[in-house]
């Protein structure tokens, strides 16, 4: 006759059951739960955690984004589907973006260079008018000379240091 011990307690084989589906475990494998033992296929249809995002079972690894589990995997960017697990990113309207989706998507545009001015890493900026700048962008439109920290003159849409609008 076969016997299975558990935690200094022994069973005969038929008595060894999940105490949810009354199933004999056997030598299947079993999660505790209390002073419970649950076969594998019950705990994971009523205890396990699931990927908000396939609802599958999270069996190894997986990720919390506001409050909800994630499979590394299936927690990728709005747009773009790239895999931010372990990745800067940033959310608009609980919305996770890797920072390349948010800056194109989302962010101000520099009015010299164009490109979305994003804060990642620290980026600095210039506002005027509801204009914007990189800091690094920020020179006049004739000498280039920086106009950061500096007084400034407009011509136009364009930005010149006073010595330029002088001229």
């Amino acid at each position: 006759m076969k016997k299975f011990e558990y935690k200094g307690k022994q069973w005969h084989d038929w008595c060894f059951i999940c105490s949810e589906c009354n199933q004999p475990i056997g030598n299947k494998s079993f999660i505790p739960r209390d002073e419970r033992v649950i076969c594998v296929p019950c705990y994971e249809s009523k205890y396990a955690q699931r990927c908000s995002k396939c609802s599958d079972v999270i069996n190894k690894g997986g990720i919390s984004y506001k409050n909800t589990p994630w499979h590394r995997e299936c927690f990728t960017c709005t747009h773009c589907s790239k895999q931010l697990a372990g990745e800067k990113f940033t959310s608009k309207d609980e919305q996770p973006y890797c920072g390349d989706c948010y800056g194109e998507l989302f962010a101000k545009r520099c009015c010299r260079c164009t490109k979305p001015i994003t804060g990642i890493g620290g980026t600095k900026f210039i506002s005027f008018e509801e204009r914007h700048w990189h800091s690094d962008c920020f020179n006049c439109y004739k000498c280039e000379a920086s106009m950061v920290g500096r007084g400034f003159l407009m011509n136009g849409d364009d930005i010149v240091c006073p010595e330029c609008g002088r001229s």
